[in-house]
């Protein structure tokens, strides 16, 4: 029996907010479709920042700092396409979602790229600026995990100031239900393609890290 889809959902805000709001309106998408879909709240998550080592460009093995990021890690790693969501502060991405990508980045995915190939969506929230910044840079971030990118035909970014204002943002809200549809189309598309050709998309050794001449690409080639 094939294992029911999923999809993980990264919450980058500080607060229960519109962002949250509007998780739970693509979770309604998703699981019409079949999907399960669960979202992680990076303010719930004991996450430290990036620290004074320095030693990040040189290590072979994950990071050292004992927080609840590998847990999030191994979630993604397990879904079958991830969103990652969160609001605009001071013109950029909320310090939450920033930190995570820091830390999940260099600390554990730059090794194999374990999200080679997974479907990714990204959702910004705003009051009225920045929105498409924000999202420009989580989808930069996406592919350069190497995730195949979706969108709903302009970028799912929602309107909102005030708690509830994202509800009443009906042609975000459409945008947000397009993406969440097309991220589904695209994982039955893989699985599909995974069953037939019985391919499991690694990538080869010589690929798993871009970093020439780094400590951790001399390994890899012994």
């Amino acid at each position: 029996m094939t294992a029911q889809p999923k999809i993980l959902a990264i919450n980058g805000s500080e607060r229960d907010g519109n962002t949250a709001d509007v998780l739970r309106h693509a979770a309604a998408v998703a699981e019409a479709r079949g999907f399960a879909f669960e979202v992680v709240d990076l303010r719930n998550i004991r996450m430290e920042r990036c620290g004074p080592c320095g030693d990040c460009n040189d290590r072979t093995i994950s990071c050292a700092v004992a927080d609840g990021v590998p847990e999030v890690v191994a979630k993604m790693i397990a879904a079958d396409g991830i969103v990652f969501a969160a609001p605009v502060h001071g013109f950029g991405t909320a310090s939450l979602m920033q930190t995570f990508i820091e830390r999940a980045g260099v600390g554990y995915l730059r090794f194999d790229r374990p999200l080679s190939n997974k479907v990714a969506g990204v959702i910004s929230v705003a009051r009225r600026y920045h929105a498409g910044e924000v999202w420009s840079q989580l989808t930069v971030n996406a592919l350069l995990n190497r995730m195949i990118v979706v969108g709903s035909g302009f970028p799912a970014t929602v309107h909102a100031l005030h708690q509830g204002d994202a509800l009443k943002d009906d042609e975000g809200l459409k945008n947000v239900e397009r993406l969440v549809d097309r991220m589904a189309d695209m994982i039955e598309l893989l699985r599909e393609h995974r069953r037939l050709t019985g391919r499991d998309d690694l990538l080869s050794a010589r690929e798993t890290n871009e970093r020439v001449g780094l400590a951790l690409n001399e390994q890899v080639r012994k």
